[in-house]
């Protein structure tokens, strides 16, 4: 005779007792999950560990949590943009939750009012008239309003004809001889390599002035001890050679 099995599950805690009945009342086995059972059941993310159990040690066996509510905490297409140039931890939060084609005209002028705000603490650190001590356009030949503008738009400019990169000083697109002098056509901001040191090259464009260094920490009266502040890079190379196929990993150092 052919029997008809039907299943059903009862959790309480960490114990999970399955009971069967079939059409001629034969005994089945009950099997119950516990925390010393050397079996990875009930609600544990790892053997023995998890969920009502004991926390896993190490983070061993521990599954990631999905449940809940999560929101975003970075665009990070130009990687620490928003926190240097965000007032508060509201206006960064924000922006985080903007959406991109409105992010510049939420936040330029708040981002600019920060940039300025920036060369203020650095002249009265330097013992000099704020009023003295301002932005000056770029590298790039970007004033003030246009630069915060860009940056503002957390997300990776595209440009189809021209080379992916955040920044290449070298690049003559008309083929002037102009490269450092800023004539509108060196490649900036049209995505990002995996190369490419972003957090150093946002400091130049924001604090490195028409040069690219003017606030690099220089020896003004040659004595040996630096006079300007080292605003131009975080002082950290990248050393890694990520791969070129996704995730982009590079080895542990």
């Amino acid at each position: 005779m052919k029997r008809r099995i039907l299943y059903f599950c009862l959790t309480v805690g960490a114990i999970t007792t399955f009971a069967a009945c079939s059409n001629d009342d034969e005994p089945m086995p009950v099997v119950m999950a516990t925390c010393s059972d050397g079996i990875m059941n009930g609600n544990e993310t790892g053997v023995d560990c998890g969920g009502s159990c004991t926390p896993c040690e190490n983070g061993m066996g521990m599954e990631p949590d999905f449940s809940g509510t999560y929101t975003q905490v970075d665009f990070m297409g130009r990687p620490g943009i928003n926190t240097v140039l965000s007032a508060d931890d509201a206006t960064k939060d924000a922006h985080n939750n903007a959406i991109p084609s409105e992010m510049a005209a939420m936040f330029q002028a708040s981002f600019e009012a920060r940039l300025e705000a920036y060369h203020d603490v650095y002249a009265e650190l330097l013992g000099l008239d704020p009023m003295d001590v301002n932005y000056e356009n770029n590298i790039l030949g970007l004033d003030a309003a246009t630069l915060t503008g860009y940056l503002a738009a957390d997300v990776l400019e595209i440009a189809p004809d021209l080379p992916t990169t955040y920044f290449d000083p070298g690049t003559d697109a008309d083929m002037d001889g102009s490269i450092l002098v800023p004539d509108g056509d060196e490649v900036a901001l049209t995505g990002r390599t995996l190369q490419d040191d972003i957090i150093d090259v946002s400091l130049i464009l924001l604090f490195g002035g028409e040069t690219g260094d003017r606030f690099s920490g220089q020896d003004t009266d040659m004595d040996g001890t630096p006079d300007l502040p080292r605003l131009t890079s975080d002082g950290v190379s990248l050393t890694a050679t990520p791969t070129d196929t996704f995730p982009y990993l590079g080895a542990p150092e």
